[in-house]
């Protein structure tokens, strides 16, 4: 192998980066999705090298052949344990929870009635299009199989630049994800009939296998995952290489020796990390993680999509008649997502979230397919079994659609949600993002009249600094609906309520159970969209009722005070735990109301509504106050072990806190910080209720 030949991969991955960046800054202030642009520049240079552009034997134009050619292998084991552990991680458990049902919906029954009626279409093509006269059943489902798995990589990359809402981007997601498992069950049962590697099992007992097992794969490795990140005494850059390597191992696994999903196994692994691993991993390191997810996400969607365009355009043979073909397959896949997912339409609207009527024309126009269905398609044009006219015409169609779903539903998808409101912003939202807006101009021109009163400043242009005071925005027009205000303002204290909830967790308040209780409670006041009361929240509080086995103890109320005390006291501390850190968030909140009725752009009507969630926040207080004075009094032991847990917890978190201000103040170095970082990790561990009471 030549230098030109090792250079290949690296100059590849190297000019990608670069146009990306290019790319990224250039298609800002475009309607152009900037995963189509990463697509449309690797079709064009892909494109070029076909016609011969590049001179022959340079390294750019060996880099290209290289991509163009890239084993389909690779692309499966390279890029996908990255993006969908990425996308796994960033769903909401929660909401992925309520979600669950209408997607697997979508992702088993419906992805088997589109994989058939798309095999009914490619027959009836056989039928008059000679070119395609050599397709039989299994061909046809193949096929069908392949191309109707949307793909997760391109819709997760497609909904997080439009801003689509998390419930349902979420579920877009969750199908997209989950279909793989589906489809690539699918697939294999068709496909290996040509490369012998077809199982001996019952389609259905092999799905079951295969989604299955990959389910349990991924949360076996997710816990052991966390039980090696949480246990070691290693820094964020080792913690994220645990987590890294954890994900690849996953889906080699799974791919390779135990013949399961592996992206279903990166689902399962990611949704264990994030719900169970976030409250667990210590706060510096989940921003560091969320950092260097997102810059090797941001780096594989680029790199991927950009090997996309390169090789649809080096590998794609085509007639007259597969152009006609295409486009009536691509109305034909449209058309067919449509119908499966109007079959299924009047369950999904009553379960979960439901799914309005726009939200399932948004469903039907976004199944894009990307990477991972061409990736399926390069494997079936290397299996030699299969007649060469069908191989290059799967190849051939399955790389139009892609090219067609990522150049015309991507590119229209963001005028469509536009059109059908769904991006559009309720006339309560948009006043009370004035009155945010009017508070910061507000305080903006207070400091620079403070500023000109300065003596030590009185040399400055005055007028040039003006210039740079925020433009206050005029106040809207049109009445506000006054149930829509309330909702909206309690959105933003959940908001508001979940941020100081972290930050209670970094300071040490509140411990990692807790901090998942009270955001729990935050995202079910949430599916209601703000139109229930903040106070509602009572299983929060709730104390545990006494076991069967101490009803007998009822005789005396003082001895089955003491008795619990001593022997259930973890479950009054975790319980104080609780009411303690939704008093600093509710104390939090009422802040905010405060500054929002001092903003002076609330009428009389207004802020009586506002009074009205002063009184919700207060009884949110009055209750958790009440909880705390009552363990206080009648479980002094359970009380005593929660104030002496939270001192603690305090006290080390004040330490890192300390000695994170020491580096940044050049008091000490890196090298010796982190013997006081691992010294400080040791014996945050050693905070549990469990190891205190053995001090």
């Amino acid at each position: 192998m030549d230098s030109m030949e090792l250079l290949a991969p690296l100059v590849f991955v190297i000019v990608s980066l670069v146009a990306g960046a290019i790319l990224k800054y250039g298609l800002k202030r475009t309607v152009l999705p900037y995963t189509v642009g990463l697509f449309a520049f690797g079709l064009i240079i892909g494109l070029l090298d076909r016609a011969g552009v590049y001179a022959d034997g340079s390294v750019f134009k060996a880099s290209i052949d290289f991509a163009g050619n890239i084993n389909p292998d690779l692309i499966l084991y390279l890029f996908l344990p990255i993006l969908i552990f990425d996308a796994a991680y960033e769903l909401d458990a929660h909401i992925f929870r309520k979600t669950l049902f209408n997607a697997t919906l979508l992702s088993v029954p419906g992805m088997v009635v589109a994989m058939f009626l798309t095999g009914l279409l490619m027959m009836g093509v056989s039928l008059f299009a000679p070119d395609y006269a050599q397709w039989d059943w299994t061909h046809a489902l193949m096929f069908g199989a392949l191309i109707s798995a949307t793909d997760p990589v391109a819709v997760v990359a497609l909904l997080r630049e439009l801003g689509v809402s998390k419930r349902f981007s979420t579920l877009v997601d969750a199908e997209s994800m989950l279909n793989d498992g589906t489809g690539i069950v699918l697939f294999m049962l068709f496909f290996g009939t040509f490369t012998a590697a077809g199982g001996v099992d019952t389609p259905v007992t092999e799905f079951i296998y295969v989604v299955l097992g990959g389910v349990l794969l991924g949360v076996v490795f997710g816990w052991l995952c966390l039980w090696f990140i949480t246990r070691s005494q290693s820094d964020a850059i080792m913690q994220n290489s645990a987590i890294l390597v954890s994900a690849y191992l996953t889906f080699f696994l799974a791919q390779s020796y135990l013949d399961v999903s592996g992206v279903i196994a990166l689902v399962g692994y990611g949704v264990v990390i994030a719900y169970y691993g976030r409250p667990r991993i210590a706060p510096d390191v989940n921003r560091f993680m969320q950092e260097f997810w997102e810059l090797a996400t941001y780096m594989a969607n680029t790199l991927i999509f950009i090997l996309v365009g390169v090789v649809i355009a080096l590998q794609v043979q085509a007639t007259l008649m597969d152009f006609v073909v295409l486009v009536l397959v691509y109305t034909g896949i449209n058309l067919i997502r449509m119908a499966m997912i109007a079959i299924f339409y009047p369950v999904m609207k009553r379960s979960g979230y439901g799914l309005s009527k726009r939200e399932a024309v948004i469903l039907c126009w976004g199944g894009l397919r990307g990477a991972l269905g061409l990736t399926l398609a390069l494997m079936v044009s290397y299996t030699l079994p299969i007649p060469e006219a069908v191989r290059q015409q799967v190849l051939f169609l399955t790389a139009g659609i892609v090219t067609l779903t990522l150049t015309v539903n991507a590119t229209t998808i963001g005028w469509l949600l536009r059109r059908l409101g769904l991006t559009r912003v309720s006339s309560a939202k948009t006043y009370l993002n004035y009155t945010i807006h009017k508070q910061l101009c507000d305080n903006a021109e207070k400091y620079y009249r403070e500023l000109q009163q300065n003596e030590a400043l009185q040399a400055a242009d005055w007028d040039k600094v003006a210039t740079f005071l925020p433009v206050p925005e005029a106040a809207p027009v049109g009445p506000v609906q006054t149930q829509d205000l309330m909702a909206d303002i309690r959105l933003r204290i959940l908001d508001k309520e979940r941020t100081r909830y972290w930050q209670l967790y970094e300071k040490g308040i509140v411990s990692s159970d807790s901090l998942r209780r009270l955001l729990t409670a935050v995202e079910e006041l949430y599916d209601a969209d703000g139109k229930r009361p903040l106070c509602e929240r009572a299983k929060l509080l709730e104390l545990p009722k006494l076991p069967l086995y101490l009803r007998w103890k009822k005789r005396s109320r003082e001895v089955l005070y003491r008795w619990v005390d001593r022997h259930h006291s973890s479950t009054f501390v975790a319980v104080y735990d609780v009411a303690r850190g939704l008093i600093h968030a509710q104390r939090t909140s009422m802040t905010l109301l405060d500054e929002l009725e001092a903003s002076g752009s609330f009428g009389n009507e207004d802020i009586r509504k506002l009074e009205i969630l002063r009184g919700e926040v207060r009884k949110n207080i009055d209750e958790s106050q009440s909880i705390m004075d009552m363990i206080a009094e009648h479980y002094p032991n359970s009380y005593r072990l929660a104030i002496t847990q939270k001192t603690v917890r305090m006290l080390i978190s004040n330490e890192k806190a300390t000695v994170a201000q020491m580096l940044h103040e050049g008091l000490v170095t890196p090298d010796d910080v982190q013997s006081m970082i691992d010294d400080i990790k040791k014996r945050y561990r050693d905070t549990t209720l469990s190891r205190i009471l053995k001090k």
